[in-house]
């Protein structure tokens, strides 16, 4: 099989597409399509502001260009769909950005053509629901006309070690002879290597199971730390002391947001319902996971009550809005959830993110960064452990009655109040 021919096109420029794009712009002709226009001005100019890719990493792509404009990648012959798929208000899956791509590259799609899709999906979603609309818009016959595949994403963000190419890579084609085409193709810049699945579908599915583990593993131990609370053990002493087992898994109590933990195990579970099929592990372990941020809150005005506190209108200091640390990302962040809830029973609360962007945090939560840190706060409550944290004097922040609430045990125990 000959590659050298391949032209690529990546649409969406995120977290996921743009690593992917760079890797592929090393080798093979590649343009990295997105809808905004600003982003694409970014990466023009060179920067990246998710952080994903260095300066001198987008340099070295010597064969990617990039564009908001369809007649760019019309004369490509692989299509890498990266776009987000996040869930709506009632927690069902959001499938509009997944759904447009799709419709968009219809228009530019040929015979020969094959799509891959890297979003997060639920088994059967690019048979069911991405080809159609393949089909309908170019008037091709799929697994005749054009072919599809699946290799799903699996980038870490913020995570500088554990990039795009050193991960394997689970690949997937409509048909034999594509699977090894997808297969060979990824294997090019993967230097982890690739797995070639069985199917579409087991992709798909092997995907959207890698959260869902990861979730109700973090669920259980977040329910360890309420059961812990009331007997008034510290949940970090006991997870350390049974962590000396060879066979203890080392997950650790918190806030559970971003884009894939917090939000594929609904795309199984819609799944599941649309089957006939009531998950009632995987539904359990998001319904604690998503009250934590709440239960957080209520703990520290517990706190603040038993130090003699006034609560109404008293300031409290948040530390962190991102998702997770050392990372720019506030899409689903469950940090906003310990915001809301202090702020419902009338406390003024301080919002301090050196990784958060200002103006997206008041776009996407309405919510004001304040850019230096204020004195006389009646709490201090660390959501997010960026390592800038490591070096705030936690106790300079500190009067007699402040209450200080670690989530993330990242301070000195003896400098806190409570942790998770």
């Amino acid at each position: 099989m000959n590659l050298t021919d391949k032209k690529i096109a990546i649409i969406g420029l995120g977290y996921v597409g743009l690593p992917l794009a760079v890797e592929f712009g090393k080798k093979y002709t590649t343009v990295g399509f997105d809808i905004n226009q600003n982003r694409i001005d970014e990466l023009l100019e060179g920067k990246d502001a998710t952080l994903e890719v260095e300066p001198a990493d987008l340099k070295l792509a010597d064969k990617l260009s990039f564009s908001t404009n369809l007649e760019d990648i019309k004369e490509c012959n692989i299509y890498i769909i990266t776009v987000p798929t996040p869930i709506d208000k009632n927690k069902r899956p959001d499938l509009s950005p997944l759904e447009k791509s799709s419709e968009s590259i219809s228009k530019v799609l040929k015979k020969g053509d094959i799509v891959i899709y890297e979003s997060t999906v639920f088994p059967g979603c690019t048979e069911e629901v991405c080809v159609p609309i393949l089909e309908a818009g170019s008037g091709l016959t799929f697994n005749k006309d054009f072919y599809c595949g699946y290799s799903p994403e699996r980038i870490n963000p913020g995570d500088k070690v554990h990039t795009v190419t050193k991960i394997m890579k689970v690949t997937s084609g409509s048909t034999p002879e594509i699977a090894e085409v997808v297969d060979q193709l990824y294997k090019s810049i993967i230097t982890a290597g690739t797995y070639k699945a069985e199917s579409l579908k087991v992709a798909e599915a092997a995907k959207v199971i890698e959260n869902c583990q990861r979730d109700l593993n973090i669920a259980f131990v977040n329910e360890l730390s309420l059961i812990f609370e009331k007997l008034d053990i510290d949940t970090l002493s006991v997870l350390e002391a049974a962590g000396t087992k060879w066979n203890f898994l080392p997950f650790r109590p918190g806030l559970v947001g971003g884009h894939c933990i917090g939000v594929d195990p609904y795309y199984l579970t819609y799944k599941a319902e649309e089957m006939g099929y009531n998950p009632q592990v995987i539904l359990s372990g998001r319904r604690i996971n998503d009250a934590m941020g709440a239960h957080v809150a209520k703990k520290v005005v517990k706190l603040m009550i038993d130090k003699g506190q006034k609560i109404k209108n008293s300031k409290v200091l948040m530390l962190g809005i991102t998702f997770k640390e050392n990372c720019p990302d506030i899409r689903n962040s469950k940090a906003i959830d310990v915001y809301t809830e202090l702020t419902d029973f009338g406390i003024d609360v301080d919002v301090y993110d050196p990784w958060a962007n200002a103006a997206e945090v008041k776009h996407e939560y309405g919510v004001d960064l304040v850019q230096e840190i204020g004195t006389d706060y009646a709490a201090v409550v660390l959501t997010v452990s960026h390592d800038q944290f490591k070096s705030l004097d936690i106790n300079s922040l500190k009067s007699e009655k402040t209450v200080v609430f670690d989530i993330k045990a990242f301070f000195d125990v003896d400098s806190i109040d409570a942790r998770l």
